[in-house]
């Protein structure tokens, strides 16, 4: 039976055309790539895990690369909170860092459950050239208690649980991985020759000559007595007003994550033993605020709460606070804050006339995991067109509130993310378009009510106001 024949060809010389201009010149598999030396240190001081990661990376293909891939196992991705790359060149005190792209990806042929991110390169690697990335990952939640319940006079023990040898979708050709812990008391830890300790570090490598996708689990038991501090939901309302004011409202609902309490709570030997008792728990935070707050106040559930410390400059704010019983595992605590600040600092006009806010995003506690952030912007009634500008991915929407002499409400722009660290308290920008007749507004509608009133008096009282001799 003949061949058919298809239903159209294509000249030898389109194709040529097609594979030259239109598929990427820049791509490059990561068979190309290979690592010369990773170096990870990973800290375990704090309950937020912090990795730094050293890559030199070297291309071997007859193509120029312009993407690194970064390897991730499933039980990293799911508590992964943040990931940064940046380019170095130079020396020791020479030495300059250029932040790079980084964004989510995918690969064929990466083992079930890893997630990948894409770190764009400066300018592509050429065939035969070298680079050096630095790399900062941050993970939560990853430290796991072991016992579950310790007593108060317990210190808290921990499981931590990675991998010896680096993952990643390339061959390795050296590699060292130190991990630091909080103290030198270290009750255990997977040995994967050579492998060695020395006070608060433990060191595994060199290993040489690894292939793609390598993997050999660790699990590390020591102890870690910070606190734990994790704030299950924290709600920030930013309320904008053209009068001269910005005034900030934070709900928080904090718990802390570690090992839990078990038996009976002793406030006296809490007290009278500092050292000895509570060593896992915390009865003192840190709120650090932006600088000229005014009208600072700290509430709970019960009321007022007067053992709190404002501390301010012209740079920062301070308020450091107690909650009314200190928190060991498994207990929780429910507060507000809130501040004022001048409008001046915060609020400003871009070139195109609109408004817009800058602040920081996260959240002020220090060394505080929030597991879910929402941050309203309160718009001054009649704004318009709000458009958030943050440097990464969050959830958006609108809302609409309504205040004291509100006609049409005021427009709240709505952010929400999930896994917060420190290293998202960066400056974000809410931008809107506002008529200044708006301001106007509530006056009119204060003097309308005021002569209102008034003439409801006097026809009330019928007094006479006629001019007579």
């Amino acid at each position: 039976m003949p061949m058919e024949e298809p239903l159209f060809r294509l000249p030898l010389s389109l194709l040529l055309f097609l594979s030259l201009f239109l598929l990427p010149t820049s791509f490059s598999s990561t068979h190309d790539l290979h690592i010369l030396n990773a170096e990870r240190r990973i800290d375990l001081t704090s309950h937020i895990i912090k990795v730094y990661l050293t890559l030199k990376v070297e291309n071997l293909g007859t193509s120029s690369a312009s993407e690194v891939h970064l390897a991730f196992s499933p039980a990293e991705a799911e508590h992964l909170a943040t990931v940064k790359a940046a380019a170095t060149s130079g020396k020791r005190k020479k030495k300059t860092y250029t932040p790079l792209d980084v964004k989510s990806a995918e690969l064929p042929d990466g083992p079930n459950g890893t997630k990948f991110f894409t770190v764009t390169l400066l300018t592509p690697l050429n065939k035969g050239e070298t680079t050096t990335l630095e790399v900062l990952y941050i993970l939560t939640h990853s430290l796991e208690p072991f016992p579950v319940e310790i007593s108060q006079s317990e210190s808290q023990l921990v499981y931590y649980r990675d991998s010896a040898i680096l993952l990643s979708p390339y061959h390795v050709k050296q590699q060292t991985t130190f991990i630091k812990t909080p103290s030198t008391r270290v009750e255990s830890f997977t040995v994967v020759d050579p492998a060695k300790r020395a006070g608060t570090e433990l060191k595994y490598g060199p290993y040489e000559d690894q292939p793609p996708y390598s993997y050999s689990p660790v699990l590390v038991h020591f102890e870690n007595n910070n606190p734990f501090a994790v704030v299950e939901e924290l709600e920030r309302e930013i309320e904008i007003s053209h009068w001269g004011n910005v005034q900030v409202t934070e709900r928080y609902r904090l718990v802390h994550a570690g090992a839990r309490h078990k038996g009976a709570f002793s406030r006296v030997e809490y007290q009278t033993r500092p050292d000895a008792t509570g060593a896992s728990s915390f009865k003192h935070l840190l709120a650090k605020l932006p600088p000229r707050v005014h009208s600072v106040y700290y509430r709970d559930d019960i009321g007022n709460v007067s053992t709190s410390n404002l501390r301010t400059d012209y740079r920062k704010s301070e308020l450091e606070f107690q909650p009314r019983y200190p928190l060991f595992g498994g207990w929780k605590s429910t507060f507000v804050i809130g501040y004022g600040l001048p409008l001046q600092d915060f609020l400003f006009e871009s070139p195109d006339g609109r408004r817009y806010l800058n602040f920081t995003f996260g959240c002020p506690l220090t060394q505080t995991v929030v597991d879910k952030l929402i941050l309203k912007v309160v718009l001054p009634e009649g704004s318009k067109d709000p458009t958030a500008v943050v440097p990464f991915q969050v959830e958006q929407h609108l809302e609409v509130k309504y205040s004291y002499l509100d006609v049409v409400g005021r427009t709240v722009v709505v952010l929400e993310k999930r896994n917060v660290v420190p290293e998202h308290n960066v400056p974000f920008q809410v931008y809107y378009t506002f008529n200044p007749i708006f301001m106007l507004a509530e006056p009119l509608m204060l003097s309308v009510a005021f002569f209102l009133f008034f003439v409801a008096s006097v026809s009330y009282l019928h007094v006479d106001l006629s001019i007579r001799k």
